[in-house]
């Protein structure tokens, strides 16, 4: 195993575990005849909870390991780097 560990990985596996177990009980819900529309709500809730891991995830990846990358450019320079980092915040 990779020690390429953040401080937000845990978190993120936390999530991820739960996430694990809402889509568990949505296949039993689809199973078990559950009405669409509950379904589909626990779906959205399945779908958000993995797309603010992924979020998260990808984040702390520009806020810790670019930024390490990047840390010996000039000041001046710097610009698109932030404005990067700034704007992949609405991914």
């Amino acid at each position: 195993m990779s020690d390429h560990v953040h401080a937000s990985h845990p978190a993120i596996a936390k999530r991820l575990r739960r996430a694990g177990g809402h889509l568990a009980k949505v296949v039993a819900m689809i199973e078990g005849g559950s009405p669409c529309l509950d379904i589909a709500t626990q779906l959205q809730a399945v779908e958000s909870a993995i797309v603010q891991a992924k979020r998260t995830l990808i984040q702390d990846h520009l806020d810790h390991c670019i930024e390490h990358v990047v840390a010996e450019v000039p000041p001046e320079r710097r610009r698109p780097i932030d404005e990067f980092k700034a704007i992949a915040k609405f991914l």
